[in-house]
């Protein structure tokens, strides 16, 4: 069989499946599994392909039509223009979440202290991190797991201003922050079961499931941020597409100031920010 003939195959296979990305993944799994990039499979596409590599390649698109997220499978997630080490220990970094980050640099300048709330793989507070090497930064989670994970990448990464705390939300953080960022769960309960297959049954649902109405973690943030943020602070948070208007309520019943909502690109609610007076 030639390399480009077992790709489409593999597509096909995972169009029978379901899945949209069909084409992407088939390709995205080639070249991890042949460690081989766009120019190198243009020369050699037409080449019959080694049978120990198809025999890997078709175990890896078997997994793959059986759901399992194609960042799961190949270890590995891109964000902010770097690649994040994932298992199924942590969510899977989104592009959305991009936003956060992108508006969390503004407020950051020299000599400054940041809490990543709920951080999971890692991927925002390291991201800041390596992006502001004078400040420093604390990243927090409930799960240990999910913080190996984000230990990982940290040292992938060689930040080296970075601290990692096992905590249930705010239990076992002292000390006061410039910037709090979140991205916590914030699905609400009856939602989840009409995520897609890869999300609801292979993402951990601690880092999905907001409770009933996806707000108990804003709640927390809201009520107990103020206690480790310095007057005129920033707290930060991802939200759903429908939280912004209980996200900014539950903000200003605080005492934040200054409360605003940032879109992404397809024009959704996506950051909730506030300033603590």
């Amino acid at each position: 069989m030639k390399i480009r003939a077992a790709i489409i195959e593999a597509s096909d296979t995972l169009k029978k499946t379901g899945i949209t990305e069909c084409d992407n993944d088939a390709w995205m799994l080639f070249s991890y599994a042949a460690n081989m990039n766009r120019t190198q499979y243009l020369l050699k596409a037409d080449e019959e392909i080694d049978e120990a590599l198809l025999i890997r390649y078709r175990n890896l698109i078997e997994r793959r039509a059986l759901r399992e997220p194609l960042q799961y499978i190949t270890g590995s997630a891109p964000f902010m223009g770097r690649e994040f080490l994932v298992n199924d220990s942590v969510l899977i970094p989104r592009f959305d979440t991009e936003n956060l980050v992108i508006e969390a640099q503004k407020y950051i300048s020299e000599g400054m202290k940041v809490l990543d709330m709920c951080t999971g793989s890692g991927c925002i507070g390291l991201s800041l991190a390596c992006d502001n090497s004078s400040c420093s930064f604390t990243l927090a989670d409930i799960s240990e797991p999910a913080l190996e994970v984000a230990r990982l990448n940290m040292n992938n990464l060689n930040c080296s201003n970075v601290n990692l705390i096992n905590t249930d939300m705010f239990d076992n953080i002292d000390g006061i922050y410039d910037i709090i960022v979140s991205n916590p769960p914030y699905i609400p309960t009856k939602d989840i079961e009409e995520l897609e297959e890869e999300v609801k049954n292979r993402e951990p649902i601690s880092a999905l499931d907001g409770s009933e109405d996806g707000l108990l973690f804003y709640k927390i943030l809201a009520s107990k941020s103020g206690k480790h943020l310095k007057n005129g602070g920033y707290l930060l948070l991802e939200i759903g597409y429908n939280q912004a208007e209980d996200v900014k309520t539950l903000l200003a019943e605080n005492k934040f100031a200054d409360i605003y909502v940032v879109k992404d690109l397809a024009g959704l609610d996506r950051v909730v920010c506030g300033r603590r007076k």
